[in-house]
């Protein structure tokens, strides 16, 4: 994308110094013939000169823009599952290293791979006023969209007559799906059916699934329980965010592979903070050059603690984080962070920031599982909105940095049913113990690991 917008801006400057070069030739050949001798190096030089003030503008354009972006725009990284965290060598492509990785790799005895809780699926600027969405989410496919009267629907994606996906070319009308196939239309309140076009009577019976989900913090989610069961608990509300205090300032999204307890498991394993997230973010994400000799001067500290919290909250934990920033061995008090992250259910972590002079706002980190080993995780930031955007922006640029070291270990990693733990570890197995509420008798275990699916 980058070298195309490069490409355009550099034909655009071509045509322009083409374009004043030409406005200033003569026009005859007597023309041209008395230009060559009386004024030939004069119109040389003027064309020039039209041609360098075309280029200095587009230059000025160029970097007027890109300010533009930087102070006002969104961050907005999207990495796609191959791009991220995986070691292309020997002339191997990212996407070849990526699908050796899953092929070859030992994956351990798993817990269930659907825990029990609530899932983004969509930010609500995603789906505007009769969209419709396709979505991958939890092993199945489910069309996401919003009706008339304002509200965000999601029912299953196949219609149960001939098996047509309704989101891929279906419409919404009034509060209903409407399929591409034969025009049948899905309530989405409930998923029933409630218009066959060419039929004088809709069988009672006849339905989609409907999935529970609320719209909530500028987000889409939907609620998963293997046996059916109503939400055991509500998202909460952040009030800075519904009340505009509190605006969006970017999302980042990254795809792992990796069983969903990996993830949250990283806020109960305080030793890998000092270890794997203690080099520089200048140091990159790259694991085998983040300890390289030249990065020293900058050391990121970190002194976290986890706990869960109690009933009736027993869905919920939190980590403290305090962040300390030293350059040369010279502690930056100017960087020094405080940060609260509260995990409710399985997959939605609240990270709150507090900073005297940084001013106050939140990441919001949700864990998505779109099959059993791929996860979605998404990070949205909201920051108030009389401080500038660069500096949230910048502090979700170094959240991501940070994240995909860990990213790297994730997708090459084995998950240990029963890891050798030192007592400095203890709160690793608490966190498990913790976790562990969120699967049930019946929730679904890997029985196979799908090879063919290649990135």
């Amino acid at each position: 994308m980058l070298r195309e917008k490069a490409a355009a801006l550099f034909a655009l400057i071509g045509a322009g110094a083409l374009l004043v070069a030409q406005s200033g030739a003569p026009q005859d050949a007597a023309d041209t013939s008395w230009h060559r001798i009386n004024q030939g190096p004069m119109r040389l030089s003027i064309t020039t000169e039209r041609a360098v003030v075309v280029i200095i503008a587009a230059l000025a354009l160029l970097v007027l823009s890109w300010l533009y972006r930087l102070l006002f725009c969104p961050l907005l990284l999207l990495r796609t599952p191959d791009d991220m965290g995986y070691v292309a060598e020997d002339g191997r492509t990212k996407a070849q290293a990526a699908n050796q990785v899953r092929r070859r790799r030992k994956v351990g005895e798993l817990p269930p791979i659907y825990p029990n809780g609530w899932y983004r699926v969509l930010d609500s600027h995603m789906l505007k006023n009769g969209d419709v969405k396709n979505v991958s989410v939890l092993g199945e496919q489910v069309a996401v969209f919003r009706g008339q009267d304002g509200k965000a629907y999601v029912l299953d994606a196949y219609c149960p007559h001939l098996g047509a996906n309704l989101a891929v070319g279906g419409q919404v009308s009034g509060n209903c799906l409407e399929c591409p196939f034969h025009g049948w239309q899905f309530r989405g309140n409930d998923g029933k059916c409630v218009k066959i076009p060419y039929a004088e009577k809709v069988p009672e019976f006849v339905s989609v699934q409907h999935w529970r989900s609320c719209e909530v913090n500028q987000q889409i989610l939907i609620w998963f329980h293997c046996d059916g069961d109503k939400p055991h608990w509500t998202v909460p509300e952040q009030q800075e965010i519904t009340n505009g205090q509190w605006v969006y300032r970017g999302r980042t999204e990254h795809f792992i592979n990796a069983h969903i307890e990996e993830i949250p498991e990283n806020a109960a394993d305080i030793a890998h903070l000092n270890y794997l997230h203690t080099p520089g973010i200048a140091s990159g994400v790259d694991l085998r050059y983040t300890h390289s000799k030249t990065w020293e001067f900058m050391r990121h500290n970190w002194k976290v603690q986890w706990e869960p919290e109690p009933e009736p909250n027993e869905h919920c934990s939190q980590m403290v984080l305090k962040h300390a920033l030293t350059v040369f061995g010279w502690h930056w008090p100017l960087l020094d962070l405080h940060v609260v992250a509260r995990q409710v259910g399985p997959g939605l972590v609240f990270l709150q920031f507090n900073h005297s002079f940084l001013g106050q706002g939140m990441i919001m980190q949700s864990v998505t599982p779109v099959e059993p080993l791929l996860q979605c995780v998404s990070h949205s930031i909201f920051y108030q909105s009389n401080t500038p955007a660069v500096v949230p922006k910048f502090l979700l640029k170094a959240e991501c940095i940070q994240f995909e070291r860990d990213v790297m270990i994730w997708n090459y990693k084995k998950y240990n049913s029963k890891p050798v733990l030192t007592k400095e570890d203890s709160a690793i197995r608490k966190h498990r113990r913790w976790y562990s509420q969120f699967y049930s008798e019946n929730s679904p275990r890997l029985q196979y690991q799908r090879d063919t699916l290649d990135f």
